[in-house]
């Protein structure tokens, strides 16, 4: 987190620069592990007891987690009652449970009591009891934090949530600092803190307000003021340690609550827990939601066959963390696609490509060439299935929890990305032009109707790339197809870029108009090469050997423990707080919904959603003009305390400097300068 300060500036800059490379997703799809059988019996039998099968943070890790502590919340279990068989779950069959529980501030100061509280997982959110021994009354942790920021007489500090503080007056010579909370800029509460050298244990203002969903005595916010103390030009207060809660937006559970297909809820203090009353029929190549954003996604297959995860959809813009699954001490560990769901899956085929491992490890040390990552073409069949036409199966890879289709089925080392795979059906009058994404498109130039036939053109930045007449005559039942076969991508020749099926054309009221039903299309403008000198963050040993890329690490890799540590572009390990005889890590990747911000180089946060991002306190943009026409930076973030300040340097201004980042593969850069940004604001507070 302190190294987030230091690069944030660098990393914003860079970002700006290579903001258009990075595209936006409209939707996440984040997943748990995928449970595979006949039916739903012998999956409980597979993966669970033969009476229940749970899937609690280790199988769905979404579900609210904290690695320092090892506390989580949230559990699921199908239990074989009456009526579970085949594709369906019985009556009270399918069982969510969460229950409060302890977990450390990020300030740590049990003297002054910033010891514990309370959180409780709901729906895969994090959320915070009002009161500890209920869980029926939740409201959004907005903060948890124990950086440093200084406050000027007559600044405010953005907490988030239309929540900020404000230091109305700083009073160096009596040790004070009289602080104001508002939201939505309306007062609140307000408190004069004493900072004397005696007060030792009364620097904490606790907010407690009344009738927080019928409650009284809720405390909303927590400050800590370290010191009060003469900067350059001002009186600062130095604060350290903040939490604030969503109290305006807190929600209270009914028994009487229907949440999708849990409908049955039972608040028992601590502990809620909601059931099914009716069956549950898991649908094949369907999505069932059971709770409001949690829902099962099942494959694509024959009665003989089930297979499903639970998924969570995010659509929210913002920053997002796909986690795997935790590794606790120094044992052998290996995640694939089941226990992480940042790498690439085919849920309908059953297809995973790569695999993360970590072996012999020496306390908190991973030897050389015992952190190994690898992945292997494998094959997935085209969203428009038509054998007949060739639209049967085509190879794909993942590469660093991205997606990519080699170049050649059998070579892992020339790769790009796939843009489109769509069964969908577009119709396309003549002249009509359509978007296929990353500037590919194409353009009916003619419809001819009486001939059957259609003349399409395919053009990428606009300009000519390929174009063909297709007939779609009665007869013609096998040449629907165009394959758009290109030389010289990445020293490869007769590379299939892009495949379109049109299904017929006719005469619309108006216009002469064709139907396509089947697109496909990588990006082979931006493909790319590896070679076996690269270097991929950490992974700087590079073995092709056909079908299979395997990258390791020359040197060794420490899991530093309480920070997130780069593996490569764009994937990271987090590893907890503990001492190093109780490690504990995952991995983790950064996924980007929403446009880049374009003052901060940042996506727009999402903050609407109880626990669906972490929050930061915002920086204050109104500037003090400082000596000698310098500018001193206001309601900042500090790495260092006060008394490291000079009369020409005052406390914050110290995030325009420090070491820069080191450079990466250019295809990668975007993700990993997200990456880095987006774990200091992710990782705040324990998560």
């Amino acid at each position: 987190m302190k190294r987030f300060a230091a690069v944030s500036l660098a990393v914003l800059m860079l970002l700006t620069v290579f903001a258009p490379a990075a595209g936006a997703q409209d939707v996440i799809e984040v997943r748990s592990s995928v449970f595979n059988g006949t039916d739903i019996d012998d999956i409980i039998d597979t993966y669970g007891n033969g009476t229940i099968l749970p899937i609690d943070g280790s199988r769905f890790p979404i579900f609210y987690y904290d690695i320092d502590d090892n506390v989580s919340t949230e559990i699921v279990l199908i239990v074989d009652v009456p009526g579970t068989e085949n594709n369906i779950i019985g009556e009270n069959g399918l069982v969510y449970i969460t229950t409060i529980q302890p977990i450390g501030y990020e300030y740590e100061n049990p003297a002054a009591g910033w010891d514990n509280y309370s959180i409780i997982g709901f729906g895969a959110q994090i959320a915070v009891p009002l009161k500890p021994d209920r869980a029926d009354k939740l409201s959004r942790l907005v903060l948890d934090s124990d950086d440093k920021y200084t406050l000027r007489t007559g600044e405010t500090l953005e907490l988030g949530q239309g929540y900020t503080l404000e230091a109305k007056q700083v009073d160096v010579n009596g040790e004070k600092v009289w602080l104001q909370f508002n939201r939505d800029g309306e007062y609140v509460d307000d408190e004069i803190i004493s900072v004397s050298e005696g007060n030792t244990t009364g620097r904490t203002w606790d907010v407690e307000l009344d009738d927080i969903e019928e409650e009284d005595d809720v405390v909303v916010l927590r400050v800590h003021v370290n010191q009060v103390f003469q900067g350059a030009v001002d009186s600062i207060a130095q604060i350290e340690g903040l939490w604030l809660i969503d109290y305006a937006n807190s929600r209270t559970i009914e028994s009487d609550d229907e949440f999708g297909e849990l409908d049955d809820v039972a608040i028992l203090g601590p502990a809620l827990r909601l059931t099914n009353e009716d069956s549950i029929t898991l649908t094949r190549d369907g999505t069932d939601k059971i709770l409001e954003n949690v829902s099962f996604r099942t494959a694509d297959t024959g009665s003989d066959v089930l297979r499903f995860h639970l998924m969570k959809e995010i659509r929210e813009p913002g920053i997002h963390v796909i986690a795997g699954a935790a590794s606790f001490g120094p044992g052998n560990f290996t995640w694939d696609a089941s226990s992480f769901a940042g790498f690439f899956y085919d849920l309908d085929d059953n297809v995973e490509t790569e695999s993360l491992s970590v072996s012999n490890i020496d306390g908190n040390v991973i030897p050389e060439g015992n952190l190994v990552y690898e992945t292997r073409i494998e094959k997935v069949d085209y969203e428009y299935f038509n054998t007949d036409e060739g639209w049967d199966r085509y190879p794909v890879i993942g590469f660093f929890a991205q997606e990519y289709v080699p170049l050649k089925e059998n070579k892992a080392d020339k790769l790009s990305k796939l843009v489109l795979d769509s069964d969908e059906k577009y119709t396309l009058r003549t002249g009509e032009i359509l978007e296929l994404g990353e500037n590919y498109s194409i353009e009916a130039k003619q419809v001819d109707v009486e001939g059957e036939k259609v003349w399409l053109e395919f053009t990428r930045d606009g300009e000519f790339v390929d174009d063909e007449i297709i007939s779609v005559a009665g007869g013609n039942t096998t040449g629907r197809t165009w394959d758009v076969e290109l030389d010289d991508i990445e020293e490869e020749d007769d590379v299939v870029v892009l495949r379109v099926h049109v299904n017929q054309v006719f005469q619309g009221a108006v216009d002469s108009i064709a139907q396509i039903e089947g697109i496909w299309l990588i990006d082979y403008a931006n493909a790319m090469t590896i070679e076996s000198d690269d270097e991929f963050g950490k992974l700087d040993d590079v073995s092709i050997q056909g079908d299979t890329l395997s990258i390791s690490n020359e040197n060794t890799f420490t899991l530093s423990l309480d920070s997130e540590e780069e593996i490569t572009e764009g994937m990271f390990f987090k590893i907890g707080d503990t001492p190093v005889e109780e490690l504990r890590y995952f991995p983790f990747v950064v996924r980007i919904l929403g446009e880049i911000n374009e003052t901060t180089g940042l996506p727009e946060m999402n903050e609407t959603e109880m626990g669906e991002n972490e929050t930061r306190p915002e920086e204050n943009v109104t500037e003090t003009p400082g000596e000698n026409g310098t500018e001193e930076p206001s309601g900042e973030e500090t790495e260092e305390g006060a008394e490291e300040e000079t009369e020409e340097e005052t406390a914050g201004n110290n995030t325009t400097g420090g070491e820069e980042g080191e450079g990466t593969p250019g295809f990668g850069i975007v993700p990993c300068l997200v990456g880095l940004l987006a774990v200091g604001y992710l990782f705040r507070r324990k998560s």
